[in-house]
Formats: structure tokens, C-alpha cells, sequence
């Protein structure tokens, strides 16, 4: 069946691929976009901000107007800081944890009562290897994920009464902007930080990880499959063998060892 289905920041990467392959797969897809993007595509372009409750009201009741239901809602939009947690300033802790979790906690709620209404839908969440570990130098970032997490978990029950599904998205490494658009959000850093050199090695880190990681065509399509199932999963990891290695041993290795695991990785001394 057709689906009437709103997904966040189709601007670039994940967004972008996962919409246009959803219009191709028969689907009704509006996208959502911060800023004006000149956007040339099969996608319907709505422009919202997760950090205007005034705007996800209006988006949403755009969509009810011209299709009177919304079958599926996919949390997709973020934003990625990095960076020690003393030294990230108090602005952009906000923005994270605003962006995040809270953008996203207010559009599920505006959509919840018309899935309510129609007797069922599907919410897709994104989360992160990132929700499920807490990484360097990234951790405002995994704090925002592990709150979707539980946030998940607890609605997913909430809404069993209504038949609607909540699911959990898990992307590992991919080969995105995020490196890009996380630079415009690094914490602060200099001659006489005493975090430099965890910093430099780290962050060097991060980035090669994130250049090798896999196309966002290959989630893309996996959302597509998850969108059409009848029975979705609870949780998908979509990640490289070794990160989906890294999760198993987070739950079954003793917590120092997994953590000298992550220091070695992250060539933090």
C-alpha cells in the first residue's frame, strides 16, 4: 500500500537518498528543509525548523490538509558537535540536545494524535552507534542518542493500544557531510587547551572513520524495506561488521575492557 509519509532534513545525505527512493517506491513523501534550498525533485519540500515548535505545527497540518493522514514519520534530522564536554560552550550543548531530542519529541507529539485517529502508523527514529556508547569527544552527541533511546523504548509501549510501531534506526560510520557540518560546531581549542592533543588525535580519528564509511544509498534502501514492511524490527544497526562487533562487546566484555578497547581506537593514551 501507498503511504503518506513525512521524513525530516531532506536537505542532504541520509534525508535526501531515503526520500527520493521512497517517491520511487510509490510513496507520498514530504521532506522537510530548514532553509530554502532551490530543491529540483520528486520530493514535496516543506520548510520547517525542529527548533520552531510554531513550524512543526504548521507542517504538520499542511500535510493533514492535503492528504488527510500521515502513515509513516521519520525522525531524520540532526546535527553532530564535537569536542571535550568541559570545553563545548553552553550554546551549542543547547543546540544538540534541542535539535536532537527535543525537535524531535515535539513533532512525534504532533503527529501521534492524527496516527491515533487513522488506527496506526509507524515512527522511525534515529539513533546512532552513538546512542548505544558513549564516544569521545562526542559525547553531548551520544547523550542526545541514549535519550532517544529511552524516549523509543517508552513510546514504542505507549502506543502498542493504538497499533502504532515505533522503530529504532542505528547508523554506524557513513560517508556523509557530518564531518563538514561538525567542524562549523567544534568546541573551542588552542595553544594552552589542555585537551589539545586528545583533540587532534581523535578528531582525526573520527573523520577518517566517517570518510571510509559506507554510501548513504545503502541505509537509504534499507529504510525503504523497513517502510514497506508489515512487521518492522524494533531496532535495525546498519553498520560495518566490526562496529556491529563493537555493540555486542559493549553488552558482554567487563566495562574497563571494553573501554581501553574504545581508548585504543580513539588513540586516546
Amino acid at each position: 500500500m501507498n503511504k503518506v509519509i513525512l521524513i525530516t532534513g531532506v536537505s542532504s545525505g541520509f534525508g535526501k537518498e531515503t526520500s527520493e527512493l521512497l517517491v520511487k517506491a510509490g510513496h507520498k513523501v514530504y521532506g522537510t528543509v530548514r532553509k530554502e534550498t532551490g530543491y529540483q525533485g520528486p520530493v514535496n519540500i516543506l520548510k520547517m525548523d525542529l527548533m520552531d515548535q510554531g513550524s512543526i505545527k504548521k507542517t504538520v497540518a499542511d500535510v493533514i490538509a492535503k492528504e488527510g493522514r500521515i502513515d509513516v514519520l521519520i525522525n531524520n534530522a540532526g546535527m553532530h558537535t564535537g569536542g571535550p564536554i568541559e570545553t563545548s560552550p553552553v550554546e551549542t550543548i543547547k543546540l544538540q540536545i534541542d535539535t536532537n531530542l527535543l525537535g524531535t519529541v515535539i513533532l512525534t507529539k504532533e503527529v501521534l494524535p492524527h496516527m491515533r485517529k487513522q488506527a496506526g502508523g509507524t515512527i522511525i527514529n534515529f539513533s546512532s552507534i552513538g546512542g548505544l556508547m558513549g564516544l569521545p569527544l562526542q559525547g553531548l552527541y551520544s547523550a542526545a542518542k541514549f535519550a532517544m533511546e529511552g524516549f523509543s523504548e517508552a513510546l514504542r509501549m505507549e502506543m502498542k493500544q493504538f497499533n502504532i510501531k515505533v522503530v529504532l534506526i542505528n547508523p554506524g560510520d557513513f560517508n556523509t557531510n557530518n564531518s563538514a557540518n561538525r567542524r562549523n560546531y567544534l568546541a573551542p581549542t588552542g595553544p594552552e587547551d589542555p585537551y589539545k592533543i586528545l583533540y587532534q588525535n581523535t578528531l582525526s580519528v573520527i573523520e577518517k572513520d566517517e570518510a571510509n564509511g559506507w554510501e548513504p544509498d545503502i541505509l537509504a534502501r534499507k529504510l525503504v524495506k523497513i517502510v514497506d514492511s508489515k512487521n518492522p524490527k524494533q531496532r535495525y544497526i546498519i553498520a560495518s561488521f566490526e562496529q556491529k562487533l563493537a555493540v555486542v562487546l559493549k553488552y558482554t566484555l567487563p566495562g574497563k575492557l571494553f573501554r581501553w578497547i574504545l581508548e585504543d581506537h580513539y588513540r586516546i593514551k
